[in-house]
């Protein structure tokens, strides 16, 4: 697996990483245990060293799983979670960035994986209650303390990005990007990166599964998987939006690839410091997402990609409105 620097922050990391929420968190019922801890470590052997869990996964027990699975490959991996939910009777009920509650979290998130040091660490929503200089002020006392390596953001404006950046520099910010989530290059996101020099973990590369293929218009979704909340996983939506996933099917056809390898090998070549991080709960689906870094697209087929894709109009809005509110901020 090729690696990648995270912006200028000295930070590398494979190229695609591992994010590890789907493992028993958010899309109905995970594989168990047993075969997630099996499969972060085979994610290790084959080249895979980022992994993506956060404290609200489960919540706390995705850092839990992840901790047993990797803390005996320690050496070889690097290891992101995330604070900055108020989790009340194991719900989100908003944002918590107070210091207090980010050493807190720190401190728990340490315990929960079992390691001496989180690699980075991101704040996984902007609280609009604590000035972001206090945040990140917050983490470049934990990075002086030893406790971690790395200060992120995700889903956070650019302007306040700036600011924090100002206070402790941002190593990566995790967004969601993909085909059919193109807002990072047009909200100022990839400028700041850019410039300042940091990197974008790309969630949700694949759509949230959408843009491999395997969901369509009669793909029931199960009522704990958080999709059925989303305005793009309506059955109209699916039926429409089809059309961006025949446009990766056609591409696939001539690379002898696969629509997830195409949708992958697309945002690998749009800027050396993006770095995908799609999720999976299964063995060969790990092992066609890793193969998209041996795919490549030339300029040609990135501008006749870009050309027919600017020609589908996506349906759905890639959250409920109470969801969306939460990111930009």
């Amino acid at each position: 697996m090729n690696t990648r620097m995270l912006g200028k922050s000295g930070l590398k990391v494979s190229a695609i990483g591992f994010g590890c929420m789907g493992l028993n968190h958010g899309y109905g019922p995970g594989p168990g245990r047993e075969s997630a801890i099996a499969l972060l470590r085979e994610a290790v052997e084959l080249g895979v060293s980022l992994f993506d869990t956060a404290e609200v996964y489960g919540p706390y027990t995705n850092e839990q799983i992840v901790g047993e699975a990797l803390r005996p490959l320690r050496d070889r991996v690097v290891i992101a979670t995330k604070f900055g939910m108020d989790i009340v009777d194991g719900k989100m009920v908003g944002t918590d960035s107070r210091p207090e509650q980010i050493r807190r979290v720190a401190e728990a998130s340490l315990r929960r994986l079992g390691i001496d040091v989180i690699d980075l660490f991101y704040q996984h929503r902007v609280d609009p209650a604590v000035p972001i200089e206090d945040v990140a002020g917050t983490v470049r006392d934990l990075i002086s303390e030893g406790k971690v390596r790395h200060f992120g953001m995700s889903e956070a404006g650019a302007q306040t990005v700036r600011r924090a950046h100002a206070v402790q520099p941002v190593t990566a910010l995790q967004n969601e990007y993909s085909l059919w989530t193109r807002e990072p290059e047009t909200n100022g996101i990839f400028e700041v990166c850019e410039e300042l020099g940091i990197g974008l973990v790309a969630f949700s590369p694949l759509g949230r599964g959408f843009l491999t293929g395997a969901m369509g218009r009669n793909t029931t979704i199960d009522p704990s998987d958080f999709r059925a909340q989303l305005p793009r996983f309506t059955p109209e939506a699916m039926e429409h939006n089809q059309a961006l996933v025949d446009l990766l099917r056609r591409i696939a056809a001539d690379k002898g690839a696969t629509p997830a390898q195409i949708a992958l090998a697309w945002i690998l070549a749009r800027k050396p410091w993006i770095v995908p991080i799609p999720g999976t709960t299964r063995l060969p689906r790990l092992k066609e997402n890793l193969g998209a870094a041996a795919i490549a697209l030339d300029k040609a087929e990135l501008a006749d990609i870009d050309r027919a894709a600017s020609a589908i109009a996506v349906e759905g809005a890639r959250y409920p409105e109470h969801m969306q509110a939460a990111t930009g901020r």
